[in-house]
């Protein structure tokens, strides 16, 4: 497949791999440049059948309940993210010689000769927070950008829009980069890497090598977290452009090179003249909301991206400042006689849960749902100190209450055998009970959330609703 003009896809036999949020805008993408189209599905529910209707009025062939065999004469599969490598429908396309793209390397495909280049984020935790917080600095320094990919606007959308960007600020999953052979970013940082979707990838190998695809090829900065070895070991592997710099971010003093914290401040020794002897001051610790440990390194991570676009370090204060994070993340509800609740629905697993867990003293802790093969000793051990007690909910909870008898024996815990709507109220009140003034109650579940709630949004705002059930009494 050519550069992605026109006259490359007149004709060409493509299949698209699951209809969702990313399948569709594909499929209509190829069929609007002359592609045949067929879009194959495993499942065959009502919306499946409404979104088959839209697409066949534009000639679009809609296979449905059956997602794994190959289609006659498939050129080219475009698969969503989340279909997992080992499916029948590409060991097949594999054997027949057929590539298969995720809907970012279609989207780089389709870019135009003057496409605005990719600053792109990955990592465990932290990536759309950190690409948010990239796109209001980018933006503050006056230039038109947009935080795309798994966030926000579609990479699709963004790259054939009407709208023309100077620059994009792209959130990439594990899954996205393992179907993008091609993506080459202007500059990238992987944040973290920590055990996640290994029942995705098969193996934690898998899973590190897939996120630093997001290095290859880099040509200004390949930005990498010093507590982290596992993100630098990344950088060296990487094939990257003459010229590309490995550029730490740490929560302490930066040797050259590097962006971190001094006395207060965020500074910068990696885009500065003479780097061995100078540093520049970017902003205050306190311009970053909220200024818990790992939302300041995700400050740092946006600021070295930024850098290595050329922003002014006026811009880094400026876009902090103004950057507001979405719900469920740290966010403070309510103060209910003098303890403090604050919901982190978004913390799925065990490493931002850790991170979570880290930015208070004394904690009562709600956590529990579903495990996706998570084992919880190093969290609990970790955090044992600093938790007053623990209310357990979900379907995977006795795997925690088994690392809490473990590892910190001393803490009370309840453990809520209900799933019902009325659990988290139940799990607020306990909650309450165990506290003391000055404590946290903390919603950091480090599971997922689909045995009881729709996603960790639902989760987050039965929290909050039960929080101010609460305070009205």
């Amino acid at each position: 497949m050519g550069s992605g003009q026109v006259t490359d896809w007149q004709g060409k036999n493509v299949t698209v791999a699951g209809l969702g949020v990313s399948g569709v805008p594909a499929a209509k993408v190829l069929a609007g440049l002359g592609a045949r189209v067929t879009v194959v599905n495993d499942g065959d529910d009502e919306r499946a059948r409404t979104q088959a209707a839209e697409l066949e009025a534009l000639d679009v062939t809609v296979r449905l309940g059956d997602g794994d065999t190959l289609p006659e004469g498939a050129e080219l599969v475009v698969t969503a993210p989340g279909w997992k490598p080992d499916k029948p429908l590409f060991q097949a396309a594999g054997r027949a010689g057929v590539p298969v793209w995720g809907d970012v390397e279609l989207a780089w495909r389709l870019r135009g000769p003057d496409a605005a280049p990719w600053l792109a984020v990955t990592g465990t935790n932290g990536k759309t927070t950190t690409v948010q917080m990239l796109a209001a600095i980018l933006k503050a320094a006056g230039l038109r950008t947009a935080a795309v990919g798994n966030i926000g606007v579609s990479l699709l959308d963004a790259v054939l829009g009407e709208e023309k960007y100077d620059v994009l600020a792209v959130e990439l999953s594990s899954y996205q980069l393992h179907w993008a052979p091609s993506l080459r970013a202007h500059s990238a940082a992987v944040l973290n890497l920590a055990p996640d979707h290994l029942d995705w990838h098969g193996s934690m190998e898998a899973y590190a090598a897939d996120k630093g695809r997001v290095y290859e090829g880099n040509r200004v900065a390949c930005v990498y977290n010093v507590a982290d070895k596992a993100t630098e070991d990344l950088v060296r592997a990487a094939d990257v452009e003459e010229g590309c710099r490995a550029v730490g971010f740490t929560l302490g003093t930066p040797g050259p090179s590097q962006l971190g914290v001094v006395e207060g401040l965020l500074v910068d020794r990696a885009f500065v003249a003479d780097r061995h002897k100078n540093a520049q001051e970017l902003a205050e610790v306190s311009d970053v909301n909220p200024p818990a440990p790992h939302n300041i390194a995700n400050a740092l991570a946006a600021a070295a991206l930024a850098r290595a676009f050329g922003v002014p370090a006026t811009a880094v204060r400026d876009g902090l400042r103004s950057f507001t994070p979405d719900a469920h993340r740290i966010a403070h509800v309510a103060d209910v006689d003098g303890v403090a609740y604050v919901d982190d629905s978004k913390a799925t697993n065990t490493h931002a849960t850790e991170a979570s867990l880290a930015s208070y003293e004394s904690i009562v802790w709600i956590a529990g749902g579903l495990a996706k093969g998570a084992t919880f000793d190093e969290l609990v051990a970790g955090a044992a100190e600093r938790l007053r007690g623990a209310v357990l909910i979900g379907a995977d909870r006795a795997l925690i209450r088994d690392a809490l008898a473990r590892h910190a024996p001393e803490v009370p815990v309840v453990d809520l055998d209900r799933t019902d709507t009325g659990a988290m109220l139940q799990a607020v009140q306990e909650a309450r009970r165990l506290a003391r003034p000055g404590d946290t109650v903390l919603l950091a579940p480090a599971c997922a959330s689909m045995d009881m709630f729709a996603n960790y949004n639902q989760r987050g705002d039965a929290f909050a609703e039960a929080v101010r059930e609460l305070g009205a009494r």
